[in-house]
């Protein structure tokens, strides 16, 4: 890479953060303020960095549209997928990717393990709204009248003891997930399996997919979840939600 190019992409980075005046991006870059001023110059020329009225300077409009043309490029499968996929060599179990699509919430990507029991769950099938652990990651963080739509042809029926069937104990259990920042299955589908699932962000911050990992009560209950797995399952979320293009 040239001198002059990576000087671009380090000064694109710098004022990304923040506005700054071409002395900061001078310091930052280890030169005069002078040939600082020459590289903002030329960026502005190209429409990817504008000067503000008080002198400082900021990304252009035109990196902002590159930026949304990339993420377009890259679809949440495609983005996701050695992760997720790591995630399930890491710690054994069965993965999960969810997303929101329309007025259905579909599992999108699954990881089976290697040497385990293969769930009944099904790439392209909806996940049951009232029992997902990935469903409750995303309702919980979708505006309040989206979630109350997508519940509204839900039937709250029991498939096991755990089982939500009330609609207001299901809100509760929204705001728990959104308090905490992840959500459970205890057995709700099916009694002998339980899951932790994290939401997904996408560039604007919205929450539009979810990770889950999913396990044999026999071989991990919610406890052993929360301590082995969790830390790990919430990386991967973020690391996910990032390239999306999501920023904390």
């Amino acid at each position: 890479m040239s001198q002059t190019v990576r000087r671009a992409i380090d000064v694109l980075e710098c004022i990304a953060r923040r506005p700054r005046t071409q002395t900061e991006v001078g310091e930052h870059l280890g030169v005069h303020r002078s040939t600082a001023l020459r590289l903002l110059e030329s960026l502005a020329e190209g429409g990817l960095a504008r000067r503000l009225p008080d002198g400082r300077y900021a990304v252009g409009h035109r990196l902002a549209g590159l930026a949304q043309l990339a993420v377009e490029q890259f679809g949440l499968k495609d983005v996701a997928s050695e992760h997720l996929r790591g995630l399930g060599e890491r710690r054994g179990h069965t993965v999960h990717l969810a997303a929101l699509e329309g007025e259905q919430i579909v599992y999108v990507d699954k990881v089976d393990p290697v040497d385990g029991v293969r769930l009944y769950s099904q790439i392209g099938r909806p996940v049951t709204l009232h029992t997902a652990g990935v469903a409750k990651a995303i309702l919980a963080h979708v505006p309040r009248e989206r979630a109350d739509a997508l519940l509204a042809g839900c039937d709250f029926a029991p498939h096991t003891g755990t089982t939500i069937t009330d609609a207001a104990a299901y809100r509760g259990a929204l705001d728990e997930t959104r308090a905490r920042g992840w959500a459970v299955d205890d057995g709700e589908y099916e009694d002998y399996v339980n899951c932790l699932a994290v939401p997904v962000r996408d560039s604007g911050g919205d929450v539009v997919a979810a990770v889950s990992v999913t396990a044999l009560k026999a071989k991990a209950d919610l406890a052993a979840l929360e301590a082995d797995v969790l830390p790990d399952l919430m990386t991967t979320a973020e690391t996910i939600s990032k390239e999306l293009g999501w920023r904390p």
